[in-house]
């Protein structure tokens, strides 16, 4: 069964949509779990976590690798979650994770301005010119995060399997075209899929197991191999190789840890 991730905006009507198709598919529906499962598991301020997950990056974070702290815990919380399969996850981040897993079915959710707008009025009792005002600076802010941080429009449609548009279509209508979508044989999952997914968490866990000592790392798996570069002091190289290890069982998973310097 296919992992169903739905990018979108404030007030678009996606928290509503996922919860429905939820309902409908029998999937596990998360969102806000998932900060407070890394939060908790890492303990680590769930505030902070909502903050690297929202606001753009700032100087401070990119010399003091705090966004990337804070993304990696968040990223190994998600991926964790969608080894399960039959699960919907609503909200920022989601999309770029799977990337290119073919079990993933990616949505994006549009709203109408005056739709948005109305409701954003009436949940803040604001006037429509600062309601405007509101939308705005959030759609900015969501798309700024997203190209600061991964160099990706979340208006590039390309990014997406399906883009639904709530207007003429309502969240019924929604749900039921998503639904139909995920039944289709392309986005049901295989064990190279789901392979996919497992080789992106433990790749994430490695990370989050250097951000101590090499919080510039960067850890990819590629042919069996944990492969970490990035600059800085490394300290002694076999040291970190042996925690990585116990920490992972490596040779258990059938991989092998490589150091690349550069």
């Amino acid at each position: 069964m296919p992992i169903i991730t739905i990018s979108r905006g404030s007030y678009s009507h996606g928290k509503q949509v996922a919860e429905k198709l939820s309902a409908k598919l029998g999937y596990e529906c998360v969102s806000r779990e998932i900060i407070l499962k890394a939060s908790k598991h890492f303990n680590t301020s769930e505030i902070k976590l909502v903050r690297a997950l929202h606001d753009a990056p700032s100087s401070l974070d990119r010399i003091t690798y705090g966004r990337d702290r804070y993304m990696a815990f968040f990223r190994e919380a998600l991926l964790r979650y969608l080894l399960k399969d039959n699960v919907i996850y609503h909200g920022l981040a989601g999309h770029f994770f799977v990337k290119d897993v073919s079990h993933a079915l990616k949505v994006r959710i549009v709203a109408d301005l005056e739709d948005r707008l109305a409701t954003e009025m009436k949940r803040d009792n604001v006037s429509r010119d600062k309601a405007l005002r509101l939308l705005k600076s959030d759609d900015e802010q969501r798309r700024k995060w997203s190209l600061d941080l991964y160099g990706i429009d979340t208006n590039d449609t390309s990014w997406y399997d399906l883009v639904v548009h709530i207007g003429n279509m309502s969240p019924e209508d929604a749900v039921e075209l998503i639904a139909k979508t995920a039944t289709q044989p392309s986005f049901q999952a295989t064990p190279e899929s789901r392979k996919t997914i497992e080789t992106r968490m433990m790749a994430a866990r490695v990370q989050v197991l250097l951000l101590g000592t090499i919080p510039s790392a960067k850890v990819s798996i590629e042919e069996g191999e944990i492969l970490v570069s990035g600059g800085g002091y490394w300290g002694d190289g076999k040291k970190l190789i042996a925690r990585v290890d116990e920490a992972m069982d490596s040779e258990k998973a059938g991989l092998q840890l490589k150091l690349r310097f550069r």
